[in-house]
């Protein structure tokens, strides 16, 4: 993603949109940031300003949050839509992410990891609830697992080779970890983890955490 300039937070609760539009500031100095409290005034901004980043809930007055992120996935492919709301389940995360969700954020969790994932965009990370990334997990390995069941005696493709530590890292990546956490506990530096989920991806020719989970499972790194 090319730096961030214009950004727009959607939210019907003033207090929330305020949190969102200080901790994008301080994220990215200088960004243009909008803010509506319903859809059809967000539909106005979005009709006229060049907005790189959506921040939206689910629940607005007058709709469903998601018709904003699939016109702006429409009129802008490369800007990013992210949610931002206090559904944690599997009604509200997967059609969220079909609709064209970049990321998908729980808005009650501290102050310090929500500017930690938002910062994330800008290297083209999906921002992820620790909790939303290890619910991706859960359903990419059932429906890994119902895939696989009717071929069990289908030998496996040959799998592309990664070092102990591509796969020490890609292992944590499937269970959800962020970067910083991954950092810490194999004792590396943020960027040398971001190094590594780089090279990993480009081996492996994909491009999003969700698939990063997938390969986690089918390679036996996660269960």
């Amino acid at each position: 993603m090319s730096a961030m300039q214009c950004a727009l937070v959607v939210d019907d609760l003033p207090a929330v949109r305020a949190g969102f539009v200080e901790l994008l500031r301080e994220n990215y100095p200088g960004v243009l940031v909008f803010e509506a409290g319903r859809m059809a005034d967000a539909m106005q901004i979005l009709q006229r300003e060049p907005v790189d980043l959506l921040l939206v809930d689910l629940g607005l007055p007058d709709a469903n949050g998601l018709e904003l992120i699939r016109t702006l996935t429409e009129t802008r492919p490369q800007a990013r839509s992210v949610v931002v709301t206090i559904f944690d389940d599997d009604d509200h995360l997967f059609p969220a992410l079909q609709a064209g969700a970049f990321g998908y954020l729980l808005k009650d969790r501290p102050k310090i990891e929500l500017r930690a994932q938002l910062r994330r965009i800008q290297d083209g990370e999906p921002p992820l609830s620790p909790s939303i990334a290890r619910r991706m997990v859960q359903h990419f390995t059932h429906l890994h697992r119902t895939l696989a069941a009717p071929s069990l005696n289908v030998p496996q493709e040959e799998q592309i080779a990664l070092t102990e530590r591509e796969s020490e890292v890609l292992q944590l990546v499937g269970k959800g970890y962020t970067l910083p956490e991954i950092a810490v506990q194999l004792g590396l530096s943020r960027h040398t983890v971001a190094d590594y989920v780089k090279q990993i991806y480009r081996k492996l020719n994909i491009s999003s955490r969700a698939e990063a989970a997938l390969e986690a499972v089918r390679r036996g790194l996660v269960r």
